[in-house]
């Protein structure tokens, strides 16, 4: 491995791709501890200390949450404003065939962005409403620190999609994915020395070791799951050009068993925040509250009552992750991935899978492989999301159960994506990659 990464920076062009990405990344974390002016730093952390759930909000900031800094929204507006058009795709025509041309895909985009700035903005004043404690307002206008603070957001909210934005294009993985794996890593470390020195040294050690195997345990299975492939046989028919004889051999079509990778992880924790910040936004909404706590799990309720509640207590948030990983599995290969477009080229090419007409045959065939494979996928990874969560909440660990499965997950699967990009760019120059055959 160590090879491989000495290999990655012999290459002036991926050295370039990582230290770009590393340097976003940096400046992703410098503008989470850099406050919004106007508010008051420990007011603001003993609020959120207050309000278990924050807690579920803060991973997917960073800690910017609690600090209420520039970055305090993190990527989920993002996140939401893509799943919103995602699904909108699906049901409009228009916006499906403008999906199909580059300036189309441009339009959507910036339709995309002006989407999660305004989720941001209703986001921006909810959080100025739970944090009205922590405001520190300017004498004499005592409008401008709101107003200062909201705008602050916004563009800190800005600033994440263009940095995320700007890793896709010229940096290495999915920027938003980036965004995502940074700011759990960044609280892990932290909640687990935090978890850690809560207990008896015996405790401690127990926790340790049952820490380190799930985490062995889930980093095994997502990598056997994410190598997972079916292969369909294809044939190419020989043509005679000139003198030349071209076709004749045979290949296959690789489908993955996880064609969603970690995408389906980050939509549903996405939508998992959505009822906690809007119970946070409307306190006196009774119903609301309720759909949160079934929601968001026992981590909406005090630490006083989490104490006291037994490890099956998050049972309604286990069952709607489940539910949400595998919609989004099959939701987000359905858009990835088109058999009809990959029949028409093999029928283009004189291809054919053998035993299988070409043209609606095969789009048929293709279409009911890929509905079998994407549902032990789904299945597994959901399983597994549902399961780790389970398995830290027997430990009774309030600090350690907020990441659960998923994040784990997340940060798993953004890494083997991430180095699965570097293997690719070092075998096209002949070096040796990280993954062994």
């Amino acid at each position: 491995m160590f090879k491989a990464i000495a290999n990655a920076f012999k290459v002036p062009d991926l050295r370039k791709k990582i230290l770009f990405t590393l340097g976003i990344v940096i400046l992703y974390r410098i503008g989470a501890h850099v406050p919004a002016p106007g508010v008051d730093v420990a007011a603001i952390a003993q609020v959120a200390a207050e309000n278990a759930a924050l807690g579920f909000l803060n991973l997917f900031t960073g800690g910017a949450l609690e600090r209420m800094s520039v970055f305090a929204l993190g990527i989920m507006p993002y996140i939401t404003a893509s799943i919103i058009m995602q699904l909108l795709k699906a049901a409009i025509p228009t916006l499906e065939q403008m999906n199909k041309e580059e300036a189309g895909r441009r339009k959507i985009t910036q339709i995309t962005r002006y989407l999660a700035m305004g989720i941001a903005l209703v986001e921006a004043i909810g959080m100025l409403w739970i944090f009205r404690a922590g405001i520190v307002d300017v004498e004499g206008i005592p409008w401008l620190t709101p107003v200062m603070i909201v705008g602050t957001l916004l563009v800190g909210t800005a600033l994440i999609m263009w940095m995320a934005e700007l890793i896709t294009q010229r940096g290495i993985g999915n920027g938003m994915s980036m965004m995502i794996f940074t700011s759990i890593v960044a609280q892990f470390i932290p909640t687990f020395v935090e978890a850690f020195m809560m207990g008896t040294l015996v405790q401690n050690l127990s926790l340790v070791a049952v820490t380190v195997v799930a985490l062995l345990a889930v980093i095994f299975v997502v990598i056997y799951i994410e190598e997972g492939q079916r292969r369909i046989p294809v044939q190419y028919a020989k043509r005679v050009v000139g003198r030349r004889v071209f076709g004749g051999s045979g290949t296959y079509i690789p489908l993955k068993v996880n064609g969603a990778n970690v995408i389906p992880m980050i939509f549903a924790s996405a939508i998992l925040t959505i009822p906690a910040q809007l119970a946070q936004m409307m306190p006196r909404v009774e119903w609301l509250q309720n759909v949160a706590e079934f929601a968001s799990g026992p981590m909406f309720l005090p630490p006083e009552v989490l104490m006291m509640l037994p490890w099956y207590a998050s049972w309604g948030n286990w069952l709607i992750t489940f539910i949400l990983i595998v919609f989004f599995a099959y939701f987000y290969t359905a858009l990835v991935f088109n058999p009809i477009e990959i029949s028409d080229n093999l029928r283009k090419q004189g291809g054919f899978i053998p035993g299988i007409r070409p043209g609606h045959n095969t789009t048929k065939y293709i279409e009911h492989v890929m509905n079998r494979i994407t549902l032990p996928g789904a299945l597994f990874l959901g399983t597994i999301a549902v399961g780790t969560s389970i398995f830290f909440s027997v430990t009774g660990n309030s600090m350690i159960m907020q990441f659960g499965g998923t994040s784990i997950i997340i940060m798993c699967g953004v890494a083997l994506e991430t180095m699965r990009q570097i293997e690719a760019q070092l075998k096209m120059r002949n070096y040796e990659g990280f993954f062994k055959k």
